[in-house]
């Protein structure tokens, strides 16, 4: 049994901001408490909207901002909340005795990592996305070591490289069990299920620009479909509508809490290419059309999407070119080859990583134990 005593090591985990920060998060801890250590965890109100279930033994919310603002009297209080936040990060790191930091991105995740380095506190870093992000920036070429989600690494510092591992992002055990299971039936007499999943950055664009280019699909193909679309609630009785007029199964929400059951009863996934996405069409092993994020920062959602596009697994279109002719076009020739949906599945399978929190738990504690 893990123990979980006030004697075993303390990892403190700083992450905040987005689910994609946090999930990932999620999954390191309940390996590394799996492995005998305590965790903490340092967020942000913005943070704390995910840790309903984070494997932590307490949970502190640290103040932390961005310096993307030009603006003089921003820029101080800025500064001035961040140090806040450092020193208070300082106290509990040094209360606790924690033995190692571990940043996984996000604002939030800066007092921690700036406090452990004043404390002379081991820290590693783990970046989800196919660019480094700003905070871990910061701090790479003071880590022991950089851990990463894919292959690539955009804006990786030349002093950093020689810490750079690639693990993969973790992914909590639902997801993985989902790779595991058969790829859905592919018979003519199957239905085909279409996921599209927009999140907050999506779910508008999707509703107006992929009911009108499904309903222009041939109809051998519409009669066969089923979509399982997250849809704003403002736009549900108009897209009902459409799916209904053009004969359209359709399963319409603002939000699905059964996610690991609807990737593994989909042939093909509709996304935005955040990190965590990304990372689960490869996990499960599933076909994808993405769109990147145009506001991402450093466009980092292009990158992770040219992970899946050059194995052969997705299509990725930018915003620019998101119209129902482009959508209808390239629909047409997936879900009209079924066969090649599974081929595409087992392309995007090729590339996940599936033992990446097991592997940068091992980063960790070999991080912890150097002198």
């Amino acid at each position: 049994m893990a123990d979980t005593s006030s004697n075993a090591p303390l990892v403190v985990i700083g992450a905040g901001g987005t689910g994609g920060h946090m999930f990932p998060a999620s999954a390191f801890a309940a390996e590394m408490k799996s492995r005998g250590w305590r965790v903490g965890l340092m967020t942000d109100e913005r943070g704390r909207i995910y840790t309903d279930g984070f494997p932590a033994d307490w949970i502190i919310n640290v103040k932390a901002a961005t310096f993307a603002s030009k603006r003089p009297d921003k820029l101080l209080g800025a500064g001035l909340k961040i140090l806040s936040g450092v020193k208070d990060a300082q106290k509990k790191l040094k209360a606790e005795q924690a033995s190692l930091v571990a940043g996984f991105g996000g604002y939030p995740a800066f007092p921690a990592l700036a406090a452990a380095q004043r404390a002379h506190i081991p820290i590693i870093i783990h970046e989800q996305n196919a660019v480094l992000g700003r905070v871990n920036r910061f701090f790479a070429g003071k880590a022991r070591v950089v851990a990463c989600g894919f292959e690539r690494l955009d804006r990786l510092p030349a002093r950093a490289a020689g810490n750079k591992h690639v693990v993969g992002n973790p992914v909590r055990a639902p997801i993985l069990a989902i790779g595991d299971e058969a790829f859905p039936p592919v018979g003519e007499a199957d239905k085909l299920q279409l996921l599209v999943i927009g999140g907050s950055q999506g779910a508008r664009l999707f509703g107006e620009v992929i009911p009108p280019a499904i309903c222009h699909l041939p109809e051998e193909i519409r009669a066969r479909l089923k979509v399982v679309q997250q849809v704003r609630a403002e736009q549900l009785d108009t897209v009902t509508a459409k799916y209904s007029a053009a004969g359209v199964e359709a399963e319409l929400s603002p939000f699905f809490s059964n996610m690991p059951e609807l990737l593994a009863s989909s042939h093909m996934v509709i996304s935005r290419s955040g990190a965590s996405s990304v990372t689960e069409l490869a996990v499960v092993g599933r076909s994808s059309l993405l769109v990147p994020l145009a506001i991402a920062m450093d466009d980092h959602q292009t990158g992770n999407a040219e992970t899946l596009r050059d194995a052969g697994a997705a299509d990725v279109v930018a915003e620019g070119e998101f119209t129902p002719d482009r959508i209808t076009a390239i629909l047409t020739e997936r879900l009209s080859d079924a066969e090649g949906l599974k081929a595409r599945g087992a392309a995007a399978r090729s590339v996940g990583k599936l033992s990446a929190s097991s592997d940068l738990a091992d980063l960790a504690e070999a991080a912890a134990e150097q002198s």
